[in-house]
């Protein structure tokens, strides 16, 4: 069915070069119709399986057992023996002896006399003496003098400043608004295309492609106010104080000192010295020393060696050794191996079968609807069945053809007159008609290239 189509297509434009006797050109409109499929997968499930595997292991036995130990032990033997030991002994012997103990005697003996003692005396002597005494006396001196005084005028003052005010209007200014963008069906030939994700130049084979077109766009006219500041002159009076001086007569009253001198009578009072002669009794101690005589008794204790002669007993250790045998206990570490099961985890994949629905577009043929061109062919209803991969990726566009786009896409009606015996089917952006491979390029646009 697929073929069918591919081979109609191209049959069609070719026609159109053999009937310039046609007045009119129609094209074939496409409607997608979505079939329901249902489609069974697989989807993969893990589940944990437990494997009993034999596993030996050792483990410690602990065990007690009896072993010999000879050592070497010293045993003391004590020995009793008698020594002779000859030593001195200082023996105290007391004899009376006499001796002299004379000492001194000091007496103080006290004696009287007298003595003459001269010393000077100060008599006060009074008398009456005049001084000068000199003090400053203020008396008040009236003057005139002259001050001056300031005092404020206001006087008027004229100056300019500058305002600007707006003398503009209102004028009409054209914006232009840019059209929308719409997708156009267009054929790009065959080309090495960049790709943009990551910059590897691919090899794109040729076919119909979705193109994205700018729209012209609109103009409008707005009433716009254009501004125009002019700059004036404006007089304005102020009132500016000025301080203006002035001389006025004052009555000033000065003090003016003056010295006085008078007489002042003052009591002096003057010390005049005197000698005079006094007898004072003096009492003198001397001390005279006298010798006492006198013996005392004296016990005398002297010294007198001795040789004594003694019997010591004497210890005598000496050691003696032995050897001994001894049992002690020994723990023993012994490994015993066990044999016991693990479970050892293992993970297994099952597959699930899984049945869902999908929708498989399909594109039917329509009636043929006229373009009112000159030249083109009639074709009849057709009901061949076309069928578009739901994984359709559209070719990139390029630039430099145009094409009609369809109703569904709000383009132009096909009444408008325009010519449209060049024009592509056009498809909804996600569709494509059958394998692009198999469209003759040549024989659908007319173009003699390749």
């Amino acid at each position: 069915m697929v073929r069918a189509v591919a081979f109609l297509i191209p049959a069609v434009f070719a026609a159109s070069a053999f009937s310039q006797e046609f007045c009119q050109t129609y094209r074939i409109v496409y409607q997608t119709v979505y079939d329901e499929q249902q489609v069974t997968a697989y989807r993969i499930e893990t589940e944990t399986v437990y494997d009993e595997v034999q596993q030996t292991t050792y483990r410690p036995v602990f065990e007690t057992e009896m072993r010999e130990r000879r050592y070497t032990v010293a045993r003391p033997v004590t020995e009793t023996s008698e020594r002779e030991e000859r030593y001195k002994v200082l023996k105290p012997v007391w004899e009376t002896q006499m001796r002299d103990t004379s000492y001194d005697v000091t007496r103080t003996v006290a004696e009287t006399s007298e003595r003459e003692e001269r010393y000077t005396v100060n008599r006060p002597v009074y008398e009456t003496q005049e001084r000068e005494e000199r003090y400053i006396v203020q008396r008040q001196v009236m003057e005139t003098a002259e001050r001056e005084e300031a005092c404020t005028v206001t006087e008027p003052v004229t100056t300019y400043r500058t305002v600007y005010s707006d003398q503009g209007q209102f004028v009409d200014q054209a914006f232009v608004t840019p059209g929308p963008t719409r997708t156009r069906l267009r054929w790009l030939p065959r080309a090495n295309v960049v790709d943009p994700t990551t910059g590897t130049v691919t090899y794109q084979r040729p076919g119909l492609t979705w193109v994205p077109e700018q729209c012209p766009g609109t103009v409008t006219t707005r009433r716009v106010w254009q501004p125009n500041v002019v700059a004036q002159q404006v007089p304005q009076t102020t009132y500016v104080q000025r301080v203006v001086t002035r001389k006025v007569p004052v009555q000033v009253a000065r003090m003016v000192n003056e010295e006085v001198v008078r007489k002042v009578p003052v009591q002096v009072c003057r010390m005049v010295a005197e000698e005079q002669v006094r007898r004072v009794p003096v009492t003198t101690y001397r001390q005279v020393v006298e010798r006492v005589e006198q013996q005392t008794p004296v016990k005398v204790c002297r010294m007198v060696e001795e040789e004594v002669v003694r019997r010591i007993p004497v210890t005598t250790c000496r050691m003696v050794t032995e050897e001994k045998v001894e049992q002690y206990p020994v723990q023993v570490c012994r490994m015993e191996a066990v044999q016991q099961a693990v479970r050892v985890p293992r993970v297994v994949e099952k597959r699930v079968p899984v049945t869902y629905t999908q929708r498989v577009p399909v594109a039917y043929p329509c009636e043929p609807v006229c373009c009112g061109s000159s030249t083109g062919v009639v074709l009849p209803p057709a009901s061949v069945p076309v069928n578009v991969p739901a994984t359709a990726v559209p070719t990139p566009a390029q630039p430099g053809t145009t094409y009609a786009p369809t109703p569904a896409q709000g383009a132009e009606s096909p009444s408008s007159g325009q010519d449209n015996a060049t024009q592509k089917p056009s498809l909804d952006p996600n569709e494509q008609i059958g394998p692009i491979d198999d469209l003759d390029p040549n024989a659908a646009t007319g173009d003699p290239e390749t």
